[in-house]
């Protein structure tokens, strides 16, 4: 059965279309002009010094590992709730992920969850997750474990429209990753970020998401350029094309109304599911300068899997976020058990998340159908 009220639409710019015909016109579909008119774009709307365009986010917190220079098999501290991507990225980058719990108001690492996560194992880095939308304190967290600012990479895949003491998410970031996959607030389809304070950091990641070499196609083929390159730095095959970067720089323009629109429908979810019986709500901006992305509206629910199954035989999607990667087989495997253990709060809290539908295009009758399927999944199993 189709979902009446999908889980996510991705919203479009009107003029899209006509943006990706003159790329396509121009012929020159990978990285080229488009891609750092997109960059500087992205780095101008969030404030960031330095904004370099890859493949995806994925793709970025990698890049953005291996461009510290760790020492092969460095632990580096990470949440367990979080997409299985990250933790590959970790994994990809020669290192070794090393799980922190959640604090279970805010749905991320706290201070005091990381510093106890670096008392098993002093971490060589670390990589953050703003769950949801909801803005980590990255200088409190890199402070409780010891670590300086340029070893931590911040996942900010649900992050754009985010903001903590009134400074964008990634705006004085030594590693903030972006994502623009189809159901992010700012979907191009698939493409990711990294925006950096740091110079040398940025050129080191832009060579290296083109194999580490020292020029990318677009400057060996404009007028004058050389076929010549070297490899300073064994990278990947991460970047961004022009059909992808043209999209983005449309999509920029429509970002601060949808995420309006959303901050709309959050409020209107909080009045009409407060008080039903067995929700707990999304958590709040509870700090001063503290700004939700709102890329999920996340409830706990009992029975989260049979709330699920219900609301959509009534035709509502949902989705769940995540399934805490402890408990997936591949890191059991590689980690062993004894790491893979020791996060009530996640083990709890991830049997509970229920992810309902949010985007700039939801109507009002659609949410009030949402409303309406979770009350009635929930009654019936009351």
């Amino acid at each position: 059965m189709s979902s009446a009220v999908p889980f996510c639409v991705p919203p479009l710019t009107e003029g899209v279309p006509e943006a990706v015909a003159k790329v396509l016109d121009g012929r020159w579909l990978t990285t080229g002009p488009d891609t750092a008119a997109f960059e500087q774009e992205f780095a101008d709307h969030i404030g960031a010094a330095h904004v370099v365009a890859v493949a995806s986010c994925t793709s970025a917190l990698e890049l953005s590992l291996r461009a510290m220079g760790l020492p092969p098999g460095s632990p580096v501290l990470t949440p367990s709730l979080t997409f299985c991507g990250a933790i590959n990225a970790i994994l990809h980058a020669g290192h070794r992920p090393v799980f922190a719990d959640i604090d279970e108001e805010t749905l991320v690492p706290s201070p005091d969850t990381v510093a106890a996560a670096a008392a098993r194992v002093a971490p060589a880095a670390m990589v953050t997750q703003n769950q949801a939308g909801y803005p980590v304190d990255v200088p409190a967290l890199a402070e409780a474990v010891g670590l300086d600012r340029s070893r931590v990479v911040e996942d900010t895949a649900h992050g754009p429209g985010a903001a903590r003491g009134g400074a964008p998410v990634g705006s004085s970031s030594h590693a903030a990753c972006f994502s623009f996959y189809a159901t992010k607030n700012m979907p191009i389809g698939e493409g990711g970020a990294v925006a950096t304070r740091d110079e040398e950091f940025a050129d080191r990641v832009r060579a290296m998401r083109l194999h580490g070499m020292s020029k990318d196609s677009w400057k060996r083929y404009l007028p004058g350029g050389s076929w010549r390159y070297d490899v300073k730095d064994v990278g990947l095959k991460a970047n961004m094309t022009d059909v992808q970067a043209t999209i983005g720089r449309a999509q920029i323009r429509s970002l601060p109304g949808w995420q309006q629109t959303r901050r709309e429908l959050v409020a209107r979810y909080d009045e009409a599911l407060a008080g039903v019986p067995g929700v707990v709500l999304p958590q709040r901006e509870s700090l001063d300068g503290v700004q939700h992305a709102w890329h999920l509206y996340q409830v706990r629910v009992p029975d989260r899997d049979a709330v699920g199954d219900a609301m959509r035989e009534a035709g509502v999607g949902t989705s769940v976020h995540f399934i805490p990667a402890h408990q997936l087989s591949a890191y059991r495997s590689i980690l062993g058990e004894d790491e893979c253990g020791g996060l009530p709060v996640t083990d709890r809290v991830g049997e509970e998340l229920l992810s309902l539908p949010l985007y700039p295009g939801l109507t009002a009758d659609g949410q009030d159908r949402v409303v309406a399927a979770l009350t009635e999944a929930l009654r019936t199993r009351a």
